[in-house]
């Protein structure tokens, strides 16, 4: 099963003015730039999926060149400049040819400048406050998402950096900080195809382990005595039920009741579409 974005949902015709990490020239840089796959996303129409020139008033990093464009660093996994692989800090000069890829999960690009790293084996992501949802959805599948409620951008930024986790966000500007390495812009508004694009995006869809997480703070779920939960129950819970799980971290009771049924056809539903 595909899925298709709306346009109106993700505007892509906004360009970033450029960073300040430059220096002056005599006369305008002439460059030449080709986005590949999905980072065509963040441009504007007439520059997807073809060559564009740019001129520019001084010298500055490919990093700067590129989300001057709107495209977060954390989404490049691979420049080449006149044929040749490089990192963020390469400095452009007028003639450039510049290609940049997106970030590869599985395809073996070792022999190259690989931005983002070596892949990740066991995911774990950080997700902005305002994919809260999604954080949820992602949790009843079996995949590792922490929260950072508290704080700014600035903080979420240093979290993801220390922790090593993935962000995931729907604000450009924020993957566009220096320090964060590895991240990812949600493209869907709702939080069903939010689901299934971050399945896909990483991969994730052999990795699936439903119900083993608590849905609201990320913690494993182990198997208890139905004895040791009893004066937790509501009467008719503790009558008509008998398996139950506790969460190892906030001590929240799951059981499969009625909602079970609808959350397996969920989970169903993400594979088939992921798939």
């Amino acid at each position: 099963m595909c899925i298709a974005f709306p346009q109106h949902q993700f505007s892509a015709v906004k360009i970033f003015p450029m960073a300040v990490n430059y220096r002056m020239s005599s006369k305008p840089i002439t460059i030449t730039l080709r986005f590949y796959e999905e980072l065509n996303d963040f441009l504007p129409a007439h520059r997807r999926k073809v060559r564009f020139r740019r001129s520019l008033s001084h010298n500055t990093t490919v990093k700067d060149v590129i989300e001057s464009c709107g495209v977060p660093h954390p989404e490049v996994d691979l420049i080449l400049v006149n044929g040749v692989s490089v990192d963020f800090t390469c400095r452009i000069k007028t003639g450039d040819d510049i290609s940049v890829y997106p970030v590869f999960e599985t395809l073996d690009i070792s022999g190259e400048t690989r931005l983002s790293g070596r892949p990740l084996r066991r995911l774990r992501f950080l997700a902005d406050v305002h994919l809260g949802r999604l954080t949820r959805k992602l949790r009843l599948l079996g995949i590792d998402v922490h929260e950072h409620p508290e704080g700014g951008d600035a903080e979420l930024a240093r979290a993801s950096a220390k922790s090593g986790l993935v962000l995931l966000t729907r604000d450009r500007r924020l993957l566009m900080r220096r320090e964060i390495q590895r991240g990812y812009f949600v493209r869907s508004v709702h939080p069903n195809e939010q689901t299934v694009e971050v399945i896909r995006r990483f991969d994730l869809r052999n990795s699936l382990a439903p119900f083993i997480r608590c849905t609201s703070c990320n913690h494993l779920l182990e198997t208890v005595p139905k004895d040791d939960v009893r004066h937790l129950l509501k009467p008719l819970t503790n009558k008509y039920y008998r398996h139950f799980s506790r969460c190892t971290g906030c001590g929240k009771v799951y059981w499969q009741g009625a909602h079970h049924k609808k959350l397996l056809g969920f989970v169903n539903w993400v594979s088939a579409a992921a798939g």
